[in-house]
């Protein structure tokens, strides 16, 4: 994708769910992104210029986090 489309920037977020600390899950969310940016970059050879890696904790729950399946998609 990337070597098709030589301008396009991407940013690859990282999430949790809502166990453990608030601090701890955004440091997972962050070492999360940047182990796929470096894998794209370091693996695949992506221009690392062109990706950004963003730990959003928490933050943005894609299900409900007082369920273990909610949990797990989180």
């Amino acid at each position: 994708f990337m070597s098709e489309h030589p301008s396009t920037k991407i940013e690859i977020q990282g999430h949790t769910d809502s166990s453990g600390a608030k601090a701890l899950n955004e440091k997972l969310s962050q070492a999360r992104a940047e182990a796929v940016r470096n894998h794209l970059v370091n693996n695949l050879k992506a221009d690392g210029a062109r990706i950004s890696a963003k730990g959003f904790g928490s933050s943005m729950p894609v299900a409900d986090n007082s369920t273990v399946a909610g949990r797990q998609k989180n």
